[in-house]
């Protein structure tokens, strides 16, 4: 996976991409990331890379030619990336979305800056991507959160396979609860079923706390899962108010 990242602030992503998974990553060649700065593509001593917004009001967007000329450098080189910009009415980034980046090769992010972009730009631009209902001051952030759910599932970037596979939103549902040690934190203890040693009862309560939470806290997700025969069993009992152990002993 190779990342392009066209912004007028590339300093922005240097921590980012020197630290944890991504930072692993990158080294093991899973995934690249390659800061653009737009600045590189204007064609005055200023390096002016905004204007006024035609017709009048507030604030300032990016000119169309230092994005267009940072976009053909690399066409020129070979590459042509499934290219990406940040906006607020976007398409709203989620898990799924996420998934269907990661099977993409290239990836170019054009990160908002000021009130946006000139409007010609889009025609470059196969999704605008927003992740979520508010104002940032400009697309940075957006574009390493957007790169960090992609890379966690490109294959060989996270060790372990079974925590991408467990991740809340995986499958639709909120994840579980964990717990580690101590099994007895002033006063508040570990869940007996998880020290039981019985993996069928463990993933089983695993499974009825991400039902349980998603009822409680996303309702909406339940009604797009993926829901099987034991699920809607557990869903069922825990809307009736039944207990796990009353479950577990009705299944013995």
């Amino acid at each position: 996976m190779r990342f392009f990242v066209l912004t007028i602030f590339p300093q922005f992503f240097e921590g980012f991409k020197n630290t944890g998974i991504v930072s692993r990553g990158i080294k093991k060649g899973k995934i690249s990331i390659e800061t653009i700065n737009l600045r590189d593509f204007t064609d005055d001593k200023h390096r002016t890379v905004d204007d006024v917004v035609y017709g009048g009001g507030p604030g300032m967007l990016l000119k169309p030619e230092p994005i267009y000329r940072a976009y053909e450098s690399i066409l020129e080189r070979g590459h042509k990336p499934y290219v990406l910009i940040t906006e607020p009415w976007g398409r709203k980034f989620d898990q799924k979305f996420a998934r269907e980046l990661s099977e993409k090769q290239e990836i170019m992010i054009i990160c908002g800056r000021y009130e946006g972009v000139d409007e010609r730009v889009k025609d470059i631009v196969d999704e605008e991507i927003s992740i979520g209902d508010f104002v940032l001051s400009g697309g940075e952030p957006a574009a390493i959160v957007i790169m960090d759910a992609v890379s966690r599932l490109v294959p060989g970037v996270v060790g372990d396979k079974d925590s991408i596979r467990v991740d809340s939103f995986s499958d639709g549902l909120l994840g579980y609860p964990n717990y580690t040690r101590p099994s007895d934190f002033r006063g508040k203890k570990v869940p007996d079923v998880l020290k039981s040693g019985n993996h069928r009862l463990i993933n089983l309560w695993r499974r009825w706390k991400q039902i349980e939470k998603t009822l409680e806290r996303r309702p909406e997700l339940l009604e797009k899962a993926n829901l099987t025969k034991e699920d809607i069993s557990i869903l069922d009992a825990i809307k009736s108010g039944e207990s796990f152990e009353n479950f577990v002993k009705k299944l013995k």
